[in-house]
């Protein structure tokens, strides 16, 4: 009985959060794939990625609701193809983890008319991890203003901004979330960041298209390498075909699609003032890079979701 009042707590408390008709609280996901280098057609970069979120919404009143949740993920390099001759470094030497741990700490509030709105504070560390200090530590934030057309449809808009070892980037965000009547297909966008494109062909197994991207960086603290940092510029478009279980509440989904993600070392006294999107205010240059550019490739994921419906 403990447990039952338990689960109706916890959907009445995800229904104040969302406008949608389901809650991801949490998801294991998991990708790889061969990156090509623009200077040596013969250069690959085998890299996997790891990433862990879970969430938990926290009702305090009717209108405020509590956002907790935590993000970890491990992107592993076997290699780094650098563009000057004798380096003394040795981040080419192995499989080299770039590690983020990000807490996700905000509140939903229902601003009345039905428009509501997602604050959310995200500090994070962000680095190789072998020598933990302060220049691997970034806080970010978002805000995100939703408003409810129906049901079926809610436009979203808003902006992320986080601190980062090469100064500060910022990202305007605008989105959809959109059900059809027969409830077959769902549109869930949260662009430039994120966008889930569904169909159900039955009740348990659908087809679709996934969009992931970020702009972040990495402080690299390990002795050799101490007077680098890395960013990741990365857009991710997969098709998946999805299998749900337990009436949907823990969703498969294996993905398939091509990898954009780059993977910069710059010096750390290479930094630009703010970076909007892609473009770059700031004093650094080109040819402040220190390593070759990566090159697009396919790539295959497996994501793991547990979900539940409203």
């Amino acid at each position: 009985m403990k447990k039952n009042i338990l689960f109706i707590a916890l959907l009445l408390c995800i229904g104040t959060l969302q406008a949608q008709d389901y809650f991801d609280i949490f998801k294991a996901s998991f990708s790889s794939a061969s990156l090509g280098n623009v200077d040596d057609e013969n250069a690959q970069t085998d890299v996997t990625n790891r990433n862990i979120e879970l969430y938990m919404p926290i009702p305090i009143t009717q209108k405020v609701t509590i956002i907790a949740g935590f993000t970890y993920e491990n992107t592993s390099l076997g290699n780094m193809y650098f563009n000057f001759d004798n380096s003394p470094y040795d981040f080419v030497d192995g499989s080299k983890n770039l590690i983020m741990t990000r807490l996700n700490l905000g509140m939903k509030i229902n601003h009345g008319n039905r428009w509501s709105g997602t604050y959310v504070a995200l500090p994070k560390l962000a680095s190789d991890f072998s020598n933990l200090g302060s220049n691997d530590f970034q806080i970010g934030g978002l805000a995100l203003l939703e408003k409810k057309y129906s049901g079926r449809k809610v436009l979203k808009f808003g902006a992320y901004v986080s601190s980062e070892n090469f100064g500060t980037t910022v990202t305007p965000i605008i989105g959809l979330w959109y059900k059809s009547k027969n409830s077959k297909f769902y549109v869930n966008a949260t662009l430039p960041i994120r966008a889930d494109v569904n169909y159900s062909l039955t009740d348990a197994f659908s087809l679709g298209a996934n969009l992931l991207s970020s702009v972040k960086s990495y402080n690299l603290s390990n002795e050799r390498n101490s007077d680098f940092y890395v960013q990741e510029e990365s857009i991710r478009l997969s098709a998946f075909a999805a299998y749900g279980f337990l009436n949907d509440m823990l969703i498969v989904r294996a993905r398939v699609g091509l990898d954009t993600t780059d993977y910069a070392l710059y010096d750390k006294d290479a930094a630009s003032v703010v970076q909007v999107l892609t473009k770059q205010i700031g004093n650094r240059k080109d040819e402040d890079r220190r390593n070759s550019e990566f090159a697009a490739a396919p790539f295959v994921g497996l994501d793991f979701i547990f979900r539940v419906g409203l």
